[in-house]
């Protein structure tokens, strides 16, 4: 028994150190990041003391601000729009039984894997073919696409998790399809609707690729902001501005998680 306890030992300390040197990999550049936007010095050769005037200069820059608008515009009017279709195509993959319906469902979550540079060539080729202007509609109607995969696929696993017999159930008992659907399915769907809405808002707020490809004048997002800066040089303003956006990120997600976790022990006390 004492020899078996020797063989484990050794093997748990491995899997610990692993485990350690994995995180040390992926968030030090992030801990390093945060600390050097708290640097006095407008380089980040060297640190020269704690201030907070680069987050305050941050607050008064105004073409960070209208960025961050032109972004918080972008992301929730399309996520808006992917949350609305998404669910319906969801339902009616799940649902109904149509020609095609395999090859459909295919096509729907192909965003998902394309990569961003072919669907950003893709939608500025078709918006100069039927001749449309870009503007920040054009980077919405280009991040529904990608929005909308995203909360297709978060809605179309909680249906499968939920009986196929309640919508039955309900018409049963005298309400009507469209009762059916809004007082019975959509509020078991709702906890994967917001999950999804969520994840579709952070990939929309970060996006860079596909809006820079489908901006017009004066239409410019966050991330483009923070490219055109971060050509001359990292500086301590967009150190901050990285850091809020990582805090904003990891809020959303853990939302999401969250809604998904509850949902998920809700249903296994049912």
């Amino acid at each position: 028994m004492p020899k078996l306890q020797s063989q484990e030992q050794p093997r748990f300390y491995w899997q610990l150190l692993f485990s350690l040197l994995m995180f040390v990999y992926m968030y030090l550049p992030i801990l390093v990041l945060a600390f050097f936007s708290f640097n006095e010095s407008r380089f980040s050769a060297s640190w020269e003391g704690f201030t907070l005037k680069w987050y305050q200069q941050l607050f008064r820059d105004q073409r960070i601000l209208s960025a961050l608008q032109n972004s918080l515009i972008v992301a929730v009017s399309a996520v808006g729009i992917a949350a609305v279709i998404g669910t319906l195509m969801a339902v009616g993959l799940a649902r109904y039984r149509f020609r095609g319906k395999t090859l459909y469902r295919g096509v729907s979550y192909l965003p998902l894997i394309i990569p961003d540079i072919a669907i950003a060539v893709a939608t500025l080729v078709f918006l100069a073919v039927v001749q449309i202007r870009l503007s920040i509609w054009t980077i919405v109607a280009a991040h529904v696409v990608f929005c909308l995969a995203y909360v297709g696929l978060v809605v179309s696993t909680r249906l499968a998790d939920l009986d196929p017999h309640l919508e039955e159930a309900a018409l049963d008992l005298g309400a009507t399809p469209r009762e059916a659907f809004l007082k019975v399915l959509l509020p078991e769907l709702m906890p994967g609707i917001i999950s999804g809405c969520l994840l579709a808002f952070v990939l929309s707020l970060d996006d860079f690729l596909i809006a820079s490809f489908t901006a017009g004048s004066g239409a410019t997002t966050l991330p483009m902001e923070i490219f055109s800066r971060i050509r001359t040089g990292v500086k301590p303003d967009i150190n901050a501005l990285s850091v809020i956006l990582m805090l904003i990120s990891g809020v959303v997600f853990f939302l999401a998680e969250s809604i998904r976790y509850q949902s998920a022990e809700k249903r296994l006390k049912q």
